[in-house]
């Protein structure tokens, strides 16, 4: 269960899908069948046309999509395909479990075509929140979720049946996203934010159950969920974008008494466990629109945690997430921005080498930037926990390049920053201009960051 089938939306000659399954985006990406793709991406067919320069990706904040759509930057929404779980006599939809924007495509769209996918759990019904109370500016008002287990809405989707052009049935599985066992360095990343939670539950800037915990995708996010519950914590909250197997597990066993996302990323495991038990999980989630799920206001009032994973981070603190050597794009940013700079805490974490050691996730400068200095307070690799709150930017370099940097890259990351204290032509924030993206540089020549010795 992922966003597999969540909408398809086509203005003019242009696809503002929502989707990121192989079976959509592959397919329209080896057919060419789509020219500009937003706002998240991850199928490895639509990445290689991407970054050939044979198709268009414009990255977005996930929190911006429905309503730049409303404000009409994307021109008109001529059709949307959204998939929902059934249809009620009176027309109303029950959504399925990806809920993402398909309020505004069904809102914005001239014609929809509704898929519906017997597949998806029936006792789904009921677990949605759909909120109807935004509005244009200026006159927007405040978005009254105070809790993450707060219902402002409700439960269905409406949609302008002269609209409805067409009712498909399915009976599809989502795109399974399989989880691999966490190794000795996710684990060890999750241990050092443990052990940064106990210490701030210490110093009574958190309490043991914490804050609205928001967790990225992948398997180093599902190794630190599985430590919560290693660790003791009980009665946690989670306000997040989407729920995958780690989480669901902290639900059952009652780690997370209650979740808000937007959508499912689910091992095939994982589908199996959801549709079981899904009368149990429909009383500990709520699925919301993505508007509300990553809203920045709401995001600060509950004072999130926002863990994400990153491809890099400089020794000042600016964070990538998304490109290789500055040029090839991974994948969108998704929700880490939204959460990253309206959240309680916001940490970043990844491996401190990759391909073999041939890559440092620490470099003297990043070559792409999602996050900058100014948003991210803790950066964390198996090495070490950088807490950089209250730290001007050299500091953040002696702790990032101390406490993060894999041992075979830390001696380069402090010459490289000495000489700077004394060649930069600042001194606030020292970068060697002519070589602080030479370690990109060495890589895409030689495929390795270190130096030919």
């Amino acid at each position: 269960m992922t966003r597999c089938h969540d909408s398809i939306l086509v203005s003019k000659v242009r696809s503002l899908q929502e989707t990121q399954c192989a079976s959509l985006d592959g397919v329209l990406a080896r057919a060419d069948g789509m020219e500009l793709r937003l706002p998240y991406m991850s199928d490895p067919a639509l990445r290689k046309r991407i970054n050939d320069g044979e198709l268009d990706y414009m990255d977005i904040h996930l929190s911006h999509v429905a309503q730049h759509t409303w404000f009409g930057f994307y021109g008109d929404v001529d059709v949307a395909v959204v998939e929902v779980v059934g249809i009620l006599e009176d027309g109303r939809l029950i959504p399925s479990s990806s809920v993402g924007n398909n309020k505004t495509w069904l809102d914005m769209a001239s014609k929809v075509i509704l898929e519906v996918n017997a597949r998806q759990p029936a006792g789904m019904e009921g677990m949605h929140d759909i909120y109807y109370g935004t509005a244009l500016p200026p006159h927007r008002k405040p978005v009254p979720v105070l809790t993450p287990s707060d219902r402002i809405g409700e439960p269905y989707l409406r949609v302008d049946p002269e609209k409805v052009v067409a009712v498909v049935e399915t009976d599809a599985p989502d795109r399974l996203s399989g989880f691999s066992a966490p190794d000795e360095a996710s684990k060890a990343i999750a241990s050092h934010l443990l052990d940064f939670f106990d210490h701030e539950v210490r110093r009574g800037r958190l309490t043991d159950r914490l804050l609205p915990i928001q967790s990225g995708v992948g398997n180093i996010a599902n190794a630190v969920l599985a430590g919560l519950a290693e660790g003791g914590y009980r009665g946690l909250t989670a306000y997040t974008e989407v729920i995958q197997d780690g989480m669901l597990h902290l639900i059952k066993d009652g780690t997370i008494e209650f979740a808000s996302a937007t959508s499912f990323s689910l091992s095939e495991a994982g589908v199996a466990e959801f549709t079981e038990n899904v009368e149990e999980y429909r009383e500990r989630i709520l699925l919301r629109t993505q508007e509300i799920s990553n809203h920045p206001e709401v995001v600060r009032r509950l004072g999130c945690i926002a863990l994400n994973g990153m491809i890099e981070a400089d020794i000042y603190g600016n964070v990538n997430s998304t490109h290789v050597a500055g040029t090839s794009v991974m994948n969108g940013i998704g929700g880490s921005g939204d959460f990253a700079r309206n959240g309680f805490l916001s940490v970043f974490m990844s491996p401190s080498t990759a391909k073999g050691g041939k890559v440092s996730a620490i470099v003297p400068m990043a070559s792409h930037v999602d996050h900058t200095e100014h948003d991210t307070m803790i950066v964390i690799t198996e090495q070490g926990l950088a807490d950089l709150r209250g730290l001007a930017p050299k500091q953040r370099a002696r702790t990032i390049i101390a406490q993060c940097a894999h041992p075979e890259y830390r001696p380069a990351l402090s010459d490289y920053f000495e000489r700077a204290l004394q060649g930069s032509y600042g001194k606030h924030t020292p970068h060697l201009l002519g070589e602080a993206l030479s370690w990109h540089e060495r890589f895409v020549e030689t495929g390795d960051m270190r130096p030919a010795s």
